[in-house]
């Protein structure tokens, strides 16, 4: 009898910490959720985002990345993170940028209070920026929103999750 219950047990743990990643920031690696890709349909090279939360010292940390066909643009300016309650989490541009040929990554600090309500409340939408010198054939530049939704279609007979449990990833990187 307690057999059932252990192993259901070890099995939800287990799954947890093997799905925990990690985000290296200036010099030092901090537990972080999976990646997530969020729908950016206005933005046409890709179409999504992705988005990974970290656990830091002093609160969090926000990776935001995008492909990109031109380097030298930039995500930048402050971005807005909407939550399910309809209220929204302001992040400074403090200029963490960690571009590639490929991506564009910038990363933005959560506080602890600000961390505390992502664990309880859900995130819905993420509004950011790219800015750079626009030339022919570059990508797009402007504002942007990655909406948490896992495909653009859907159907009512599809039972599976619409969107990423942001909450619960962001509580699984805090031990019990």
């Amino acid at each position: 009898m307690n057999l059932r219950k252990i192993v259901p047990l070890i099995l939800l743990v287990s799954t947890v910490a093997f799905a925990q990643q990690n985000i290296s920031f200036k010099g030092k690696t901090y537990p972080a959720t999976p990646q997530w890709d969020f729908v950016c349909e206005n933005y046409a090279l890709t179409g999504s985002a992705q988005v990974q939360i970290a656990k830091t010292e002093k609160g969090g940390l926000l990776q935001l990345s995008i492909t990109t066909t031109e380097p030298t643009f930039a995500i930048s300016g402050n971005v807005y993170v909407e939550l399910a309650d309809m209220s929204v989490i302001v992040c400074t541009d403090k200029n963490f940028r960690a571009n590639t040929t490929t991506q564009l990554v910038s990363y933005y600090v959560f506080s602890t209070p600000e961390m505390n309500r992502l664990k309880k409340i859900e995130i819905r939408s993420i509004r950011f920026s790219i800015q750079g010198k626009k030339q022919k054939f570059t990508s797009q530049t402007g504002y942007f929103t990655a909406i948490n939704k896992k495909s653009y279609f859907s159907t009512i007979y599809n039972s599976a999750p619409k969107s990423f449990d942001t909450t619960s990833a962001i509580q699984a990187l805090w031990p019990l």
